[in-house]
């Protein structure tokens, strides 16, 4: 029997309205051009061109004084090159100065998919039997660039799902804070990851003291390798020291600001084109505290990247980076809690089966054991999670996609054992959701996809992308999938 899912009307959609203002810049010489020009304007020529941006863009963006202010000592240290003190101007020319090294960028102008949906941390102000709910989309504008926005709604008794109202003043996060390092731990770190046999990599940290900041060990790694010819290997030992370096920071939005406004936009140098398909999870630990991680893919453009968001609140995240022999390839997705007192994480680091690893470290990860393969038409040509498992009576309920003939995406279910999640229970012989002929047509066609799932009120929501163009989501009886799951054919 096949499982009943209900469709439900919603729809989040691209918004080209919805914009941030971003930094621009090219090179040196055409910003000292720019500086120039302007240095140069008489006292109404500024004035009446800052008068015509601040008249076209206050509206647009939370206190654009703040981010003209902003991208102007972003690009202070040139004016040395010019011979001018920067401080010597006034403050209306900095502004127009800050405000020709500024662009807006429409963060879901091509599309809004990949959602994931978890509990809001704040309960309060709402009926019996109502859950305030946080959705996570991947907004992609210009460049294809993608980055991380969110939705909250409210799912009634019935789980019917009412979206608040979406602020427009969009921002990126105010204060982006560099990790400071521990010399004894960010070797142990890199040992761990194996590039130890290549070059020592005491060679650069000796130089640093016990404590360092990124730009201190961008200093020693040039002056490195100023001194030395360094063949192809080392180069990878130092791009890795980077890459782990730079994949460690800290952002903060502002309080003033809705949920719907902070869009969490690529950051460290591995994210330059975009952070991809984050799969949120409320997660609990052994002494009861919660807090929220989502693993998603960071891209450079050549490279992808597994990494790690860690918040309790929604408004301060920190980015760690994921890595070990299986931190590879999309699609890695955190349990809930700890199984046997190790955190859990379902895997496809060879791009087709799924896996399972357990680690004793959130983001070191070292082997991972086979769990699921390719059985049934729908998914012969790869299979791979859609978010984290959730927790029911009957075992750990994992959402899958599969691709099948031309290159069908279509959304499954399988069942886990509770104790050991290495047993499957069960698995839908047949796709839980497939694209149908409105969901068919978008960016990439025949394409249903989703982060992450939740129960509510015995009912699954399931959140889903139609085509990476839209999202919207569905609902499931819980009961009914469950007798189905534990009554399927064992993969």
């Amino acid at each position: 029997m096949q499982t009943t899912v209900s469709r439900n009307k919603i729809r989040f959609l691209p918004d080209s309205s919805r914009v941030i203002a971003r930094f621009l810049y090219t090179t040196d010489e055409r910003a000292i051009g720019i500086i120039r020009s302007v240095v140069g304007l008489t006292e109404n020529e500024a004035r009446l061109s800052l008068s015509r941006v601040m008249r076209d863009y206050s509206l647009r963006h939370r206190n654009v004084n703040a981010i003209f202010e902003r991208h102007f000592s972003n690009i202070a240290h040139l004016f040395a090159q010019i011979k001018t003190n920067p401080d010597s101007l006034d403050y209306n020319r900095k502004l127009l100065i800050g405000a020709y090294f500024t662009m807006e960028y429409a963060v879901d102008s091509a599309a809004l998919f990949n959602p994931s949906i978890v509990e809001h941390p704040d309960q309060s102000g709402i009926n019996p039997g109502e859950k305030r709910v946080i959705v996570s989309l991947r907004a992609t504008g210009e460049g294809h660039i993608s980055s991380i926005v969110f939705r909250t709604g409210i799912l009634d008794i019935n789980s019917n799902l009412t979206i608040e109202p979406v602020g427009k003043m969009l921002e990126e996060a105010q204060n982006i804070q560099r990790h400071f390092y521990n010399k004894k731990s960010f070797t142990v770190k890199l040992k761990e990851m194996d590039f130890h046999s290549i070059m020592p990599p005491e060679l650069i940290l000796d130089k640093l003291s016990d404590t360092f900041t990124y730009e201190d060990l961008r200093k020693c790694v040039e002056e490195v390798r100023g001194g030395l010819h360094l063949a192809a290997d080392k180069e990878i030992l130092i791009n890795q020291i980077m890459w782990l370096a730079s994949s460690h920071y800290e952002i903060q939005f502002s309080l003033d600001t809705n949920i719907s406004e902070r869009v969490i936009f690529p950051v460290a140098i591995n994210e330059k084109n975009g952070i991809e398909d984050a799969r949120f999870v409320k997660f609990t630990d052994d002494n009861g505290e919660t807090k929220y991680y989502a693993t998603y893919t960071a891209y450079n453009g050549s490279t992808i990247l597994p990494k790690l968001l860690d918040t309790s609140d929604f408004y301060h995240f920190k980015s760690l980076p994921v890595y070990g022999e299986i931190a590879q390839n999309k699609g890695m997705a955190m349990f809930p809690r700890k199984i046997s007192g190790k955190y859990a994480m379902l895997c496809r680091l060879d791009g087709f089966n799924n896996y399972i690893a357990f680690s004793d470290n959130i983001n070191i990860w070292r082997e991972a054991k086979l769990i699921q393969q390719p059985k049934f038409p729908w998914e012969l040509v790869q299979i791979g999670n859609c978010g984290s498992p959730i927790e029911t009576e009957e075992g750990w309920l994992v959402i899958t996609h599969g691709v099948g003939p031309m290159r069908e995406y279509a959304i499954g279910a399988s069942l886990f054992d509770l104790q050991n999640p290495e047993i499957e229970i069960g698995r839908l012989s047949y796709p839980l959701l497939s694209a149908n002929a409105e969901e068919r047509e978008g960016y990439v066609p025949n394409v249903v996809y989703s982060c992450g799932s939740m129960i509510h009120n015995e009912n699954l929501i399931l959140p889903y992308a139609m085509s990476d163009y839209a999202s919207t989501y569905a609902t499931v009886n819980l009961r009914e999938l469950l007798n189905e799951l534990k009554n399927s054919e064992k993969a």
